[in-house]
This record gives C-alpha cells, sequence and structure tokens, in this order.
C-alpha cells in the first residue's frame, strides 16, 4: 500500500477534521513509513504550507489555529515512535517565536534533534534575553538553534546574539536560525550575526552534525568590538 501523500492530508488537516488526520498517519506508519519519514514528509511540510496559506491570507485564524493544533497532538504521539540514534553527547538549546505555529515548529526541531541522539533542551519562546543567557551558561550547549522567528521579532533576535557574545558564557557556541523569516529573507541570518542557517530540519540537522566549534575570537582588552550595520531591520520592515 503507498503512504499518505502530504496532498492527501492536507484535506482534512484544513478542514479541521482530526479523526480522518489521524487515520492517515496511522495508515502511513503501517505501510511503510517510520516516524521520523511521516514528520519529515507529511507534518512538517504541513506546517509550512499552513503558515504560507495563513500569511497569504488565504486561510482563517480558526482555521490555522484548527491546523496547528491537530499537527501538535500527532506530532506529540509520534515523538514516541521515532527510531533513536546512539548518544551523540552534544547538546543543542532550541528557542522560537511566541506563538503557536512556531511553538510547534521548536518542538518537532527538538523530537528529530533527540532521535538523532542530541541532548535538546526545548524552552519554547517569550523567555527574557538574561534568562536565555544564564541558561547557556549553565547548559553549556553547542548550539542554541532560533527557529520560526516573525519578522517583528529580527531586532530582538540580533540584540540576544550580540548580548550572547558579549557576556562570553560559551564562546564556542554555534548559533543557528531556521524557518520563519530566515527562509524568506535571503542573507537575514548573515546580517544578524548568527553562525548557521538551515531552511529544513533535515538540514539543520545535518548541519549541527558536522559544524565545527565557533572559534574564539582574540580581542585586545579594552578595545571596542567592531559591530555590523544594523540592515537587519531595513529587511524586516520589507519583510512586514
Amino acid at each position: 500500500m503507498r503512504p499518505e501523500s502530504l496532498d492527501t492530508y492536507m484535506e482534512p488537516l484544513l478542514s479541521g477534521n482530526r479523526l480522518a488526520c489521524r487515520e492517515i498517519i496511522q495508515t502511513s506508519l503501517e505501510t511503510c513509513r517510520s516516524g521520523r519519514e511521516v514528520y519529515e514528509r507529511i507534518l512538517w511540510p504541513a506546517m509550512e504550507r499552513v503558515e504560507k496559506l495563513f500569511r497569504g491570507d488565504r486561510i482563517s485564524t480558526v482555521v490555522e489555529h484548527m491546523a496547528t493544533r491537530i499537527n501538535r497532538s500527532l506530532a506529540d504521539q509520534l515523538q514516541q515512535t521515532l527510531p533513536k540514534n546512539p548518544a551523540k553527547g552534544k547538546r543543542i538549546l532550541i528557542m522560537c517565536a511566541d506563538g503557536e505555529p512556531e511553538e510547534l515548529g521548536g518542538q518537532m526541531c527538538a523530537d528529530l534533534f533527540e532521535a538523532d541522539g542530541w541532548n535538546a533542551y526545548f524552552i519554547g519562546g517569550g523567555v527574557p534575553h538574561d534568562e536565555v543567557g544564564a541558561t547557556i551558561g549553565k547548559l553549556r550547549p553547542d548550539i542554541l538553534l532560533i527557529f520560526g522567528t516573525q519578522p517583528r521579532d529580527v531586532p530582538r533576535i540580533r540584540e540576544l546574539v550580540d548580548r550572547i557574545r558579549d557576556i562570553g558564557a560559551n564562546p564556542a557556541l554555534n548559533i543557528m536560525v531556521s524557518g520563519g523569516v530566515f527562509n524568506r529573507a535571503d542573507g537575514l541570518w548573515k546580517e544578524i550575526n548568527a553562525d548557521l542557517f538551515a531552511s529544513t530540519i533535515r538540514e539543520a540537522i545535518e548541519i549541527a552534525n558536522t559544524a565545527e566549534p565557533r572559534p574564539i575570537e582574540a580581542r585586545i582588552p579594552g578595545t571596542p568590538k567592531k559591530r555590523r550595520r544594523r540592515r537587519a531591520v531595513a529587511l524586516v520592515g520589507a519583510e512586514a
């Protein structure tokens, strides 16, 4: 039997048919797809398609909320079915924009990184910058992944990146961004001084697994750091 396709799943998802969505995912699992494949080929692209439709005013807020909650409910159930790779001894801290769709994307990132053998810590959205910095100092993760930022959030993300570098709690930390405005504004990740960018979760895992620790920049005491132009704000204005 052929696994269910994304297009097959989207119709009941957008109509809020929870039972039909569960049956499609269950059928896909029972045929020839692993939990990871269902995440990557159905749930993740469905989440991206819902976001695109909502941004284009092609679906209502009610439809967007129903679809996001169905996807999240199914992701919760699928997490236990993901095949687990041996532990890598690496840590990733994941945060996201303060919204239900971004929380879903961040959660799925955490699930898939954990299945790949990483110790994944997911703090969600709305966390004060000083607490993020303190958590980085305590956990000393290899990577901070910021997922699904909205255009209005970009200046604050730039401030967070600067703060993390200023306090130096974990100089070898790589900061990766993915999803949201970073997937839509080419080169924006460089403008906010992130180290890594991934357009998909599969790419994020591949990049994370091969990334070297961030080089520790030698600075002369008392010499101010060079700061890049805040062109990111201009880009945000074009996106909003």
